[in-house]
């Protein structure tokens, strides 16, 4: 029988965290001494576990499988089956899978309060040190054990072999600089253990996109220099056209993108589409961690099949029928066709989810722009301040939302405990004479016959702003500011570009603005690290100069040169070295209220009302919830696996 950790020593209290995990941990054990449900076999599998394919759906579990209280959750227990049918719109949209499924090593319930998942259990100790107990018996989706060594493999092999991370571990796996020791006790317990707090180590593997601190070994080992055969290894490099072992095992290691079909995985569903196609085929995996209390494995539902499809087609494809699930690709604009399509007969309801971002619509000026003379008038926050109250977000809200909407600046929303109404009002105004007063103080003086006003160099005040293409509701909404800001002499220019272009024009300094959502997470709790408030990633697209300079250590990019800014890397820094709550909530204050003074993302609106197309034989999607990527996972902290067709036919 596997055994729980022994309880703490006089050397280290036991908190209450530890006690509650370690309550959590216990829980499961139960399960070994044979109170377990019996395991019913999957349909799905009855032919391959009839040849001798699969082992029974007993022999596939975990000694200790997640065993899921739906009851408890208000929630239906469900029936094996179908197909579930939805959309994306970029063939690389297919890691939505791993998105939408959210099996982590640990995650987020409804309420965002972190639970165990794929571990059995966890404890922490100070924000220091880490062990994670992974569940007995354990297997990827090829069969394969699930142990510290694929937790091992990817420690040392991957994150520490400088051919396959050229810039060593990830950044989160660094407290004060510095990197933590990881060991491996035994097949089912690995420890990581820092000198300095690492407060937001859970919570990075509970993202929408985890950092997959673990791999399969046996799969991948096939591809690495320091297991595999020489000889063999040199025909796999050939055959995939590829320079090196390394590029070969950095091809086949994609456990997020989840383009390889053969790589296994511990998700709900696994890829069976080699390649890339229209349609990409996901099925049940047959090792699959989770099951309800009648003893039926997760996931209810069968297959999903993702059609990738023109991202104007996706309202009008709802529209007609052909998803079963469906809110990646629709906005609020779709909602009149989508009741219409309700009404005539299309078999599925529209449930109007609240968003999560932190605001539905961003224009971030770019601080780190090329141009030294947008540069400079960019970072003056007088012009900032200007921008933003020159702009009717009253009649954006009308004209766009209904009135559904929260017009104001971009902040934190209403259910975070941080959330201010003065900080959603600042600046945010409209308020044409202070934004005219604003750009005369900044030097803005003269004007050409037109009204437009004149840069320092002589040229028209012509904003680009540059946009993904994909949301109508953004462009609509810069033709109401292109009016708003020429009464004030700023022309706006809008242009459109592929999502990658205009992150990578972004990132190297040409955009001099562009246009995204709020910060994705718009519901922080004292436990979510600030670090996205702060110049640490170069994808707030107010400062990527800045945020390459932290993600590489110098090597790339430019160094905070803004005391504000400077303010925030200390708060961020502040955060974590906390060793009290109180010290968080301080730090996330200070941090959101620089934000408001400082418009570094100038916010419109937020909270708009997202549409979820859910079919009408589909069972246990919540009717109210929330569309956020992080913290959220879109679909996942609602755990689709636990849909399912009324009937089991999709």
């Amino acid at each position: 029988m596997y055994n729980a950790p022994k309880p703490a020593t006089k050397r280290t209290a036991l908190k209450p965290v530890l006690a509650i995990a370690l309550a959590a941990l216990l829980a499961p054990l139960a399960a070994l001494a044979g109170t377990l449900p019996t395991p019913q076999e999957s349909a799905f599998w009855d032919q391959e576990v009839a040849s001798g394919n699969l082992p029974k759906a007993a022999e596939r579990l975990p000694d200790a499988p997640l065993v899921v209280n739906l009851e408890a959750k208000g929630r239906a227990f469900g029936v094996q089956g179908g197909a579930l049918n939805t959309m994306v719109t970029r063939s690389k949209d297919i890691r939505q899978m791993v998105v939408y499924g959210y099996a982590r090593l640990v995650g987020y319930d409804a309420d965002y309060k972190l639970q165990s998942d794929i571990l059995l259990g966890y404890e922490e100790e100070d924000n220091k040190r880490f062990t994670l107990h992974l569940r007995p018996g354990h297997r990827w989706s090829d069969g394969s054990p699930f142990t510290s060594a694929d937790f091992e493999y990817w420690w040392k092999d991957i994150a520490n072999n400088p051919l396959l991370s050229p810039a060593g571990p990830p950044e989160f796996l660094r407290a004060e600089g510095e990197l933590p020791e990881v060991t491996f006790p035994d097949e089912t317990t690995v420890v990581f253990e820092w000198q300095n707090p690492n407060p937001s180590f859970l919570h990075h593997l509970a993202q929408a996109r985890p950092p997959f601190i673990y791999r399969p070994s046996a799969y991948l080992k096939q591809f690495h220099a320091d297991y595999a055969d020489p000889a063999k290894l040199a025909e796999e490099v050939d055959y995939a056209r590829v320079k090196s072992w390394a590029a070969l095992h950095n091809k086949y290691d994609n456990m997020y993108k989840f383009d390889n079909h053969e790589l296994p995985t511990l998700q709900p569903w696994m890829n069976a589409t080699a390649g890339k196609k229209i349609r990409h085929l996901f099925v049940r995996n047959p090792y699959y961690h989770r099951i309800d209390a009648k003893g039926v494995q997760l996931p209810y539902i069968d297959t999903v099949e993702m059609e990738i499809v023109s991202g104007g087609l996706v309202a009008a494809k709802a529209n007609a029928g052909e998803a079963d699930l469906q809110a990646r690709g629709l906005g609020f604009r779709d909602i009149p066709i989508l009741r219409k399509g309700e009404a005539d007969g299309g078999n599925y309801r529209t449930f109007l989810w609240g968003t999560g971002t932190a605001s539905q619509i961003a224009i971030y000026p770019n601080l780190n722009v090329n141009d030294p003379v947008w540069r400079k008038l960019l970072r003056d926050v007088r012009v900032r301040r200007a921008l933003s109250v020159a702009i009717n977000r009253a009649a954006i809200n009308k004209s766009l939302y209904f009135k559904l909407a929260k017009p104001g600046a971009m902040t934190v929303l209403e259910k975070s405990p941080f959330f201010d109404p003065a900080l959603r009002e600042a600046w945010a105004q409209f308020d044409p004479d202070l934004a005219n007063q604003l750009l005369d103080e900044a030097g803005l003086t003269e004007k050409d016959g037109y009204g437009i006003r004149q840069l320092p160099d002589g040229r028209p005040m012509e904003l680009i702003v540059e946009t993904a293409g994909e949301r109508q509701e953004v462009e609509n909404a810069l033709q109401i500011i292109t009016d708003d800001w020429r009464d004030v002499g700023v022309k706006l220019v809008m242009r459109p570009l592929d999502r990658d272009i205009l992150r990578n024009r972004v990132f190297s300094g040409t955009t001099a603005a562009s246009v995204w959502y709020g910060w994705d997470n718009g519901l922080p709790q004292p436990y979510t690290s600030p670090a996205y408030l702060a110049p640490t990633d170069q994808v707030f697209l107010a400062w990527p100069k800045w945020g390459q300079y932290y993600q590489t250590g110098g090597e790339v990019g430019e160094a905070p040169d803004m005391e504000p800014a400077q303010r925030l890397m200390e708060l961020a820094h502040d955060w974590r070295i906390a060793t009290t709550e109180a010290e968080r909530v301080a730090a996330w204050k200070e941090m959101l209220k620089i934000h408001s003074e400082q418009v570094y993302g100038i916010g419109l609106v937020a909270e708009a009302p997202q549409p979820v197309v859910v079919s009408n034989r589909l069972r246990n999607v919540p009717e109210r919830g929330i569309w956020a990527w992080d913290p959220g996972a879109h679909f996942g902290v609602h755990r689709m696996d636990e849909f399912f067709f009324e009937d089991g036919q999709g």
